[in-house]
């Protein structure tokens, strides 16, 4: 069983430049083990369905040591099945896309370069 999370958190308190904040709490999610992905908008995260929330409360008790108030937004997408989602459900996408028969495919009009 996978549950991927896509994790949006930062303290409200701190000004407008968070980036010392969001690598405070990137370092906790490292930390954690779990495959994880950057993104610019948020980090998203995979395990299984307590080994994430672990993990999220972790950002939030790493930013509640200093802030007084901190938003929070929490996408979860959960499937019984293998994990590895984090990779594959993009490359899926890009597949069809870009793959053989994707209507980008070389050979299709548009397509190839």
């Amino acid at each position: 069983m996978s549950a991927v999370a896509e994790l949006t958190i930062f303290p409200l308190d701190k000004g407008v430049s968070l980036s010392a904040h969001v690598a405070r709490v990137l370092a906790v999610i490292r930390r954690s083990g779990l495959p994880h992905a950057l993104g610019p908008m948020g980090t998203c995260i995979e395990g299984e369905w307590d080994q994430v929330m672990a993990v999220v409360t972790a950002c939030f008790e790493e930013l509640r040591k200093d802030s007084a108030r901190i938003n929070v937004s929490l996408r979860v997408d959960w499937r019984s099945g293998p994990g590895g989602r984090l990779e594959a459900k993009p490359a899926s996408v890009l597949d069809k896309l870009d793959g053989p028969h994707g209507p980008h495919a070389p050979g299709k009009a548009g397509g190839g370069t």
